[in-house]
């Protein structure tokens, strides 16, 4: 059986040698560090610095959500990523679904070393949402989106209620991110599970037509649903983020070596 959901937020220092690396991790929507915990563990196992904040509203009631704005969740992932950078020679934006679209703002509004995402979002393919900023005072919540799990036995830890005012809310979210994309230079890596009961391929073309200035790796998940994170292809995920960031770090590496070496050579040419 899956543990019992752990809510609280996840704090990794740096260990080990090497350049000192973080991640700012985010969770999704209704959900909590809970649903990315084990992959902020194996980042944090890497030495990576690793923070992954409980969104405001999170964790707690579906009412208490009800009552928050995107912006606080993007708040929460930026003062995260604040933390990191001032303590990091590098730092990366990661997240599944929601939590991707967090970290796609960080990229867009931060100097980021690259961005790992899982499962994105930026498109609700729900037909009500097209009147949801008027059908949130008439309707308090539907039902919950939590645990498209395919293993066995896990429990995301999500709302069984998703409030419409938070539903209102990440359409906003969505929108006003789509607007940032073309701001994005730092190359972004997608895990993307071809089977997906939360998140259609709408928002993948989204992310394609709008990434126009960074580059895009995309990998396909066959053995997982939109939690991925907690499903068969965890480990995959995992390992990936590891190399990418790793490469990644490598080649901001041999840059600064060869930006060196490179002044080096042009002082011994003016002596």
């Amino acid at each position: 059986m899956s543990p019992q959901p752990d809510h609280t937020p996840f704090t990794s220092p740096h260990t080990g040698a090497g350049p000192r690396i973080g991640v700012v991790l985010s969770h999704g929507f209704t959900g909590s560090p809970h649903g990315v915990r084990p992959w902020a563990e194996a980042l944090a196992a890497e030495g990576f610095a690793v923070r992954v904040p409980l969104l405001p509203g999170h964790g707690t009631t579906w009412q208490d959500m009800a009552t928050r704005r995107w912006q606080e969740w993007h708040t929460a992932v930026d003062d995260a990523y604040r933390e990191l950078a001032a303590e990091s020679d590098l730092v990366f934006a990661a997240g599944l679904s929601m939590g991707a679209t967090l970290a796609l703002r960080i990229a867009a509004t931060r100097p980021v070393a690259g961005t790992i995402i899982v499962n994105p979002g930026l498109n609700i393919d729900d037909p009500r949402v097209a009147i949801v900023g008027a059908l949130k005072y008439v309707l308090k919540t539907t039902p919950g989106i939590a645990n498209d799990i395919l293993k066995p036995d896990q429990d995301e830890g999500a709302y069984a209620r998703t409030p419409v005012a938070a539903a209102h809310e990440l359409k906003k979210l969505y929108k006003d991110t789509l607007k940032l994309l073309p701001r994005i230079s730092a190359p972004v890596r997608v895990f993307r599970s071809t089977t997906d009961h939360v998140m259609s391929d709408a928002s993948m073309d989204l992310l394609r037509k709008r990434l126009t200035n960074a580059p895009l790796e995309v990998s396909l998940l066959h053995n997982s649903y939109h939690v991925a994170t907690l499903d068969n292809d965890a480990p995959e995920i995992f390992r990936g983020s590891v190399d990418f960031i790793r490469r990644i770090a490598d080649q901001v590496a041999g840059t600064a070596a060869g930006s060196g070496a490179a002044a080096k050579d042009a002082f011994n040419e003016q002596a």
